[in-house]
């Protein structure tokens, strides 16, 4: 065989390999999440890493640390527990779910009565106080909309259909009465289970401290908040010169700092990483990911939109 024979024969064959590899390319970026569901096979919570961001956008797909899961049920506001081994969410009824890493073992905690719109729960772990008789306890908190008006309710995260409680936020002695009605987005951390929420009368962001008994005070204006792992720090949104920016202010600290301070975006929805160092947010282009030390720019992770959260 001559050489210009032999070499025809491989361009050929470099040619069709090439065909080949850039039309697989094709097909995977245009793959559904539902094929990419698919394609994870059944390894299911077994095959998922904690410490890793997650993204919910009301649908049945769940973006885990870049993977598309499938829970098989909607999942709206998607929120995990301190280990990251369960998730909690609301299904496409408005009833409460708790669930395994990849939306197994579904267990309906909380069935919602009709009437009302159930959101943003959010995993409140207590740890015990031996000294104190006080056991160690595990709640979801979270909002029931009724007729317009907001409240946060509270139901243990064993329960099977339970019925919530409803929660009553108290000052401390001699302090002005809290408002009852209009909280939303309660978020919790800590080992004492500090849990803040933002009030949508006032605008103003609170935080509840569970140790030994519940006592409530004012953070801060704003709304969206999040409190870190250690319960030390809030991350929240506020309005400044039409767009929307985080801001994160420490336990004590006179006054919060403006992590965002050029934004050209809307940044929202932020919550902080297991370690307590990291912030991540959504913005129309994505999720963004900046260190709480204001240290760098956002910088965009992933491409879709939804509920920014962390597996722990």
């Amino acid at each position: 065989m001559s050489k210009a024979l032999s070499f025809r024969k491989s361009s050929s064959r470099a040619a069709k390999f090439a065909a080949v590899a850039a039309l697989s390319l094709a097909l995977a970026a245009t793959v559904s999440p539902a094929a990419q569901a698919a394609s994870l096979g059944a390894s299911g919570s077994k095959g998922l890493k904690h410490n890793v961001l997650t993204v919910s956008n009301g649908t049945r797909y769940v973006q885990i640390d870049g993977k598309t899961v499938d829970f098989r049920t909607v999942v709206r506001d998607l929120a995990w527990s301190p280990d990251g081994n369960k998730a909690v969410f609301v299904d496409g009824s408005s009833n409460l779910v708790v669930s395994d890493a990849d939306g197994s073992n579904r267990v309906t905690v909380a069935k919602n009565p009709g009437g009302q719109n159930w959101n943003h729960p959010t995993w409140q772990a207590i740890a015990a106080v031996p000294e104190a008789e006080s056991p160690a306890r595990n709640s979801i908190v979270f909002v029931a909309r009724t007729n317009g008006v907001s409240r946060l309710l509270s139901i243990p995260v064993t329960a099977v259909q339970g019925e919530p409680r409803e929660l009553h936020p108290s000052a401390g002695p001699g302090e002005a009465p809290l408002p009852q009605t209009g909280n939303i987005w309660p978020n919790s951390g800590g080992r004492n289970g500090a849990t803040v929420y933002a009030n949508t009368g006032d605008g103003t962001v609170y935080i509840q401290d569970n140790y030994l008994r519940s006592q409530t005070s004012e953070v801060t204006k704003g709304s969206q908040p999040a409190v870190s792992p250690g319960g030390e720090d809030v991350v929240f949104v506020r309005s400044v010169k039409g767009h929307d920016h985080l801001f994160v202010k420490a336990r004590g600290a006179k006054a919060p700092k403006d992590l965002t301070p050029n934004a050209t975006t809307d940044y929202t929805q932020p919550t902080f990483s297991p370690d307590g160092r990291t912030i991540a947010a959504r913005t129309p282009k994505g999720i963004v990911t900046l260190p709480v030390s204001g240290a760098a720019k956002p910088v965009v992770v992933t491409s879709r939109v939804g509920l920014p959260a962390y597996r722990g």
